[in-house]
């Protein structure tokens, strides 16, 4: 698998504008365009989570950076695959529902009062 970074965002929706992009080279030589989630650490070692463009499944990668570039590395074993699946939930899941809950229905709410 390969990589290719990119930070443009070409679509005029405005809804990823800030999202990172790397492309995957699939061993089958297709490419495979995904939004950066995040990277986040667990156990000392740096995990990047990664969401296709025309998917809503999560991809989990161990991510190695050094001064020529960076690998992604398959999580072959299930039980680190289970400790990275639930670092992941906790710290993007469950935070952007918090602050869904915090701030975008606190407006909502206040919205919906105004018009009562």
């Amino acid at each position: 698998m390969t990589k290719e970074y990119d930070d443009n965002h070409e679509c005029d929706c405005g809804c990823q504008d800030d999202m990172d992009v790397i492309y995957l080279t699939l061993d089958d030589d297709t490419e495979l365009e995904c939004n950066v989630i995040g990277t986040f650490e667990v156990d000392d070692y740096e995990y990047i989570a990664l969401v296709p463009v025309d998917d809503d499944q999560v991809l989990l990668y161990r991510y190695e950076e050094d001064e020529e570039g960076f690998d992604l590395i398959n999580i072959e074993d299930d039980e680190e695959f289970e400790i990275v699946s639930e670092a992941f939930y906790t710290l993007f899941v469950e935070e952007d529902l918090d602050f869904y809950e915090d701030e975008c229905f606190e407006d909502y709410d206040e919205d919906f009062e105004d018009e009562e």
